[in-house]
């Protein structure tokens, strides 16, 4: 070991609170204004099936990761642990899809992080920059973060948590109070439970893309080092944080909201604004609607961090960028050229975007994952560090669950499955 080795290893270990946080912030963004929507045909009861379904599947999938990542050096990511266990081709094919699932959703955050910027400008000095400009501050900035370290974007991180817990909070309180139990059952629709169910299909793909933070278990692994139980810790307290977010809001949208009330806003594209806009009729408060506008920006720059942190280590263990300024800065222009330059030219691609991020997610979390996992328990035996995820059952069962989601999504491309609007 060498002197900077056994330095690091004396350094006191980052507290559980930076990888909640990480977990957290990863997934919670502005998608999940998309939910109420998507759950407006099976409304509440199937929604908040479709939910647990894809906090399990995603939640034993990010244990998978872990323990076969405990096999490898800390910082060492997806490129290197595929290549190991399932080999070239497997691994060319994860890094195409998870190369695409960063980026796309980098490009997303971007696009849609150009509205925070003029929003910010416009009611703070009256100044109002072409929304391409405004992309282009917001990835400038936080991309900045990111380069900087893990621990710069765990720090705004729990700023941001900090504020969106607060704002969420405030935003949601009035709601929770004016919840409607009849109209959480059934949303006024005359559907019966069976009817509504067929509903679910396609709502599933975009479920599992909210609970998207599987890809930065290596970042976790790397940001603690060789400590996988302190991880899945710090994992299932994150998880669990991220559906009682979703679990609240989808209870205050369609506790207060009819399906009828919904169709305006499925209409439109399910605009967050709309959305918004359609929750001030049932308590209209300009407090309100700031509080939740504030949230969402805070969502949204917070996702970006967390999912440029993933794609920053994947891009660093494929190149074989070191960490040091340099070789951050390496990493960081791979990273954030490619989305910023997407950003810039299409700023209006955010819904499209998710949309191709679930297709890329249903393989990249539920089939190569459980793979890699079963072929690393072959080739090194059952577990490291004292650590075990789950049997080779239960990743049969994942890799069934990820060919149900790939059929939704190709389904709900074709139109064949029903929706709302």
């Amino acid at each position: 070991m060498t002197s900077v080795e056994v330095a690091q290893a004396q350094q006191k270990s980052p507290s559980m609170v930076g990888g909640v946080v990480i977990t957290i912030g990863t997934a919670v963004g502005a998608g999940m204004f998309s939910l109420p929507v998507i759950s407006a045909g099976m409304w509440f009861g199937w929604a908040l099936v479709a939910m647990l379904l894809s906090w399990f599947v995603l939640y034993h999938v990010s244990l998978m990761i872990l323990e076969v990542n405990m096999h490898f050096k800390p910082g060492e990511s997806f490129d290197t642990m595929v290549r190991a266990t399932l080999g070239k081709g497997w691994n060319t094919f994860n890094g195409l899809l998870l190369a695409f699932l960063f980026y796309i959703l980098d490009y997303a955050y971007i696009s849609g992080g150009g509205s925070i910027v003029n929003q910010t400008l416009q009611s703070s000095f009256g100044l109002s920059p072409p929304q391409p400009l405004s992309g282009l501050i917001f990835a400038l900035v936080l991309a900045s973060v990111v380069w900087y370290s893990t621990k710069a974007v765990d720090r705004v991180s729990s700023v941001l948590i900090s504020g969106m817990l607060v704002t969420f909070v405030l935003a949601t309180f009035d709601f929770t109070l004016s919840v409607k139990i009849d109209n959480l059952i059934d949303g006024g629709s005359d559907q019966g439970t069976f009817e509504r169910f067929w509903f679910i299909f396609a709502a599933l793909p975009y479920f599992l893309t909210s609970f998207g933070y599987y890809g930065n278990v290596p970042s976790l692994v790397k940001y603690y080092g060789r400590k996988p139980k302190l991880i899945a810790r710090a994992m299932a307290i994150g998880s669990g944080g991220i559906f009682a977010v979703y679990l609240l809001w989808l209870i205050c949208t369609l506790g207060n909201l009819s399906q009828a009330a919904l169709l305006p806003v499925i209409e439109k594209g399910g605009n967050i604004g709309v959305l918004v806009a359609a929750m001030n009729t049932v308590i209209n408060s300009a407090a309100l609607s700031k509080m939740l506008s504030i949230f969402a920006n805070m969502a949204i720059i917070s996702s970006f961090l967390g999912v440029s942190l993933a794609l920053f280590d994947f891009i660093a263990d494929k190149f074989k960028f070191d960490d040091s300024g340099i070789g951050r800065l390496k990493t960081a222009l791979v990273v954030f050229i490619p989305p910023t330059i997407g950003g810039v030219l299409f700023p209006d691609g955010f819904i499209t975007a998710i949309g191709f991020a679930g297709l890329v997610a249903a393989v990249n979390a539920l089939i190569i994952p459980p793979l890699m996992f079963k072929k690393s328990r072959q080739r090194y035996g059952h577990g490291s560090e004292g650590f075990a995820a789950a049997s080779e059952k239960m990743a049969n069962f994942l890799i069934l669950m990820g060919v149900v989601y790939v059929l939704c999504n190709v389904l709900k491309m074709f139109k064949w499955l029903p929706v709302v609007g």
